[in-house]
């Protein structure tokens, strides 16, 4: 079984033998819980790296007043099995109080401007506050060469390139593609939260972000396709919070906008919050 390291002293000590050996490190920060979408950044990770790391921490800092920070599952015995199966080398599991040595009073916290106000940004505010803020400390800790994240954040993704590159972060970022169950679901820990007639409902959300993608090369306005989907899910069971036609860097596109761009939606089903996107070009 590979190693769970729960010392920072530890961590540091394994992580400068391997630099000292010439090998390179990747790194996979996850909340644990994990499923084949996290197996799949690590076998990402893998491949542009000679030892990988993946941390458990599920971090209370991104968590927002009355989301599910308490109940999020922790599984550190089967996340050990799932990234062993992976091919990662270690697994990170630090406490809070290694995360947090001054309390969440004492937080120094990271915040990247702009793309963390919109979207996700706006329906969870500080969210995109408390992700940096984590992953800052997680790069900082781990020291790796390359770190994975997966495509089904797409904001995080983004907030993380912006924040790697204005703080100088020397390592290099890997984007893993959406990993979905057989019926287009994309995978998630928060998909175990959905009821049995919830989790058939739940694929309308990849469906209606196909048929976004669709009228959107068929040309039809923009502004239209985002009102189109959103009703489509609204008509399914789902509370929308958003859906989202932009560019890829998440700048605004007009409704007659081509080129690259990302359809994006966030929803909820009961209580569990679901999101998604579709990359496509116009």
């Amino acid at each position: 079984m590979i190693p769970t390291i729960t010392e920072l002293a530890s961590l540091r000590e394994r992580v400068l033998g391997w630099n000292q050996a010439g090998l390179r490190v990747g790194f996979v920060p996850t909340m644990g819980n994990l499923h084949a979408g996290h197996q799949s950044l690590v076998r990402l990770a893998r491949e542009h790296a000679d030892r990988v790391v993946a941390s458990v921490f599920v971090n209370p800092t991104q968590f927002g007043p009355g989301e599910d920070y308490e109940r999020y599952p922790r599984t550190v015995d089967a996340d050990l099995s799932a990234l062993e199966e992976a091919g990662a080398d270690a697994m990170w599991l630090p406490s809070v109080e290694t995360m947090y040595p001054y309390g969440m009073g004492g937080v120094v916290e990271i915040r990247v401007p702009g793309v963390t106000g919109v979207l996700e940004g706006a329906h969870r505010p500080g969210h995109f506050d408390g992700v940096t803020t984590v992953v800052a400390r997680l790069f900082n800790q781990v020291q790796a060469d390359v770190a994975v994240f997966g495509r089904k954040d797409y904001q995080q993704l983004a907030v993380i390139r912006y924040m790697v590159r204005e703080l100088a972060f020397p390592v290099e970022l890997m984007a893993a593609p959406i990993v979905r169950e057989a019926d287009g679901l994309a995978m998630s820990s928060r998909n175990q939260y959905l009821s049995p007639p919830d989790r058939q409902t739940a694929t309308a959300i990849h469906r209606a972000l196909q048929a976004a993608r669709e009228a959107a090369g068929a040309g039809t306005p923009l502004r239209t396709v985002e009102q189109d989907a959103a009703a489509r899910l609204t008509a399914a069971g789902f509370a929308v919070d958003y859906v989202a036609i932009r560019h890829r860097d998440l700048s605004t596109a007009d409704s007659h906008a081509a080129g690259p761009l990302v359809a994006l939606a966030a929803a909820r089903l009961g209580s569990t919050r679901l999101i998604d996107n579709i990359e496509f070009e116009r």
